[in-house]
């Protein structure tokens, strides 16, 4: 690594060091307690997927060029110069973590082993050393977001074509069109993935509730969130910030996608408008009575899982086990305390890298695949399309003969009169 490249990566580093990641840095004991509070560790017993370890290499690095202790005596205090073996034990800290922030809740300084991580990713996308369909997926929503115009056409057409699915599962909608676009003065703006079963599902439901919604024209999934860009991560965020703000809605709800929703729940800002979750609405329909549910359109016992990103670090816990106690009379819950479920292994990016994880995703989420086979359901639901992918991927793996289900689907699939 030559020099110039070296300084500009220290400058992103030292940009990164508020007091809040330097008393992270600071105040680590290795005492082990986060060690088996890692589902790639507790899967894959290697001292490398521990998360003292992942933030060891941040760590080292910060010590050999931001404390006078590594400048002066680098053996001493274990300091490590910032080289291209540094950088490719950067790259396999980074994605080797999921992001869940299990190992925090463990920590007795409540240290974020997912900021530290954060740097670590910080410093691949400044190296040109991220992964690049990471980027280009980063890159592909940017530019749709600045040449909207020129996919709107197309986008309405193929909503149009998803309209008589929404009417079969629910009639149309009180204005008469079951998937409305651009309404302006929308009481709830919601933001779906690309793909029929992220909208249809919810359109139903929305109509069945008799709300004054409208369909975002932008997709939810914030691919600079999992590249770890923070310059991309705003300006895909901002798009739909752009929206609601010009729709003037008073909500927006974010389809069950857990990046997503952290993304525009935590990084936003003070808005004029609430952000929720989707499953957060759908508690809220069933609360207020506006949808009912019967519990005999599903079959068969269910579990759910919690994705990391709604529940343990967005706060969606209760909401999910108030719609499956509409759903069955079967429910299996996999944790006594859902803020220690174990990650489904496919988060901060690992999924949407596809094959190319394929292999680590199966082996370091062994443990995710026996806690669900243990409860026994035929039916295992969630509410983030990443961990749908990732245990759908586990469910053939391991042959667990479960049935991986989006909860919002489930609503819609129970809805009646």
């Amino acid at each position: 690594m030559d020099q110039n490249t070296r300084e500009q990566l220290l400058a992103l580093f030292q940009g990164k060091l508020n007091r809040t990641i330097q008393m992270y840095l600071e105040t680590c004991t290795r005492c082990g307690v986060c060690t088996p509070a890692c589902h790639a560790y507790a899967s894959i017993p290697v001292p490398r997927y521990t998360p003292a370890h992942r933030a060891e290499v941040v760590r080292r690095i910060y010590k050999k060029y931001f404390k006078a202790q590594g400048k002066v005596l680098p053996l001493w205090g274990q300091a490590k110069a910032l080289d291209d073996t540094a950088m490719a034990e950067l790259f396999e800290a980074a994605y080797s973590c999921t992001g869940c922030r299990r190992c925090m809740v463990y920590c007795p300084f409540g240290i974020d082993t997912q900021q530290i991580t954060a740097i670590a990713k910080l410093l691949l996308v400044g190296a040109n050393m991220e992964p690049e369909v990471l980027s280009m997926l980063a890159d592909v929503s940017i530019s749709k977001g600045e040449s909207i115009d020129e996919f709107k056409e197309g986008f309405i057409k193929g909503i149009e074509r998803l309209e008589k699915q929404v009417v079969e599962k629910w009639k149309s909608h009180p204005s008469g069109t079951p998937i409305p676009l651009d309404v302006e003065g929308a009481d709830l703006l919601y933001v779906a993935l690309a793909g029929a079963h992220s909208i249809i599902p919810a359109a139903a439901v929305f109509n069945a509730a008799g709300e004054k919604w409208s369909l975002s024209f932008f997709e939810a999934v914030n691919f600079g969130a999992f590249v770890g860009d923070p310059t991309k991560t705003k300006i895909i965020l901002d798009r739909i910030i752009n929206e609601a703000r010009r729709l003037k809605v008073k909500e927006v709800s974010i389809c069950e996608c857990g990046t997503a929703f952290r993304v525009m729940k935590q990084l936003s800002g003070s808005q004029p408008f609430y952000v929720s979750s989707l499953t957060e609405v759908h508690a809220r329909y069933i609360r207020d009575g506006r949808i009912k549910l019967d519990k005999n359109k599903i079959d068969g016992s269910v579990t759910y899982h919690d994705p990391c990103q709604i529940a343990r670090n967005g706060g969606v816990i209760d909401e999910p086990r108030y719609i499956l106690s509409h759903l069955t009379d079967d429910y299996r819950e996999m944790s006594p305390d859902p803020r220690y479920n174990w990650c489904c292994g496919g988060g901060g990016g690992l999924v949407a890298l596809g094959e190319e994880t394929y292999d680590f995703r199966m082996k370091s989420a062994r443990v995710k695949a026996e806690q669900a086979g243990q409860t026994g359901a035929k039916i295992l639901a969630t509410a983030c399309e990443n961990c749908q992918t990732q245990l759908d991927n586990l469910n053939e793996h391991y042959k667990l003969g479960m049935d991986v289900r989006f909860l919002s689907s489930m609503v819609a699939d129970a809805l009646v009169e």
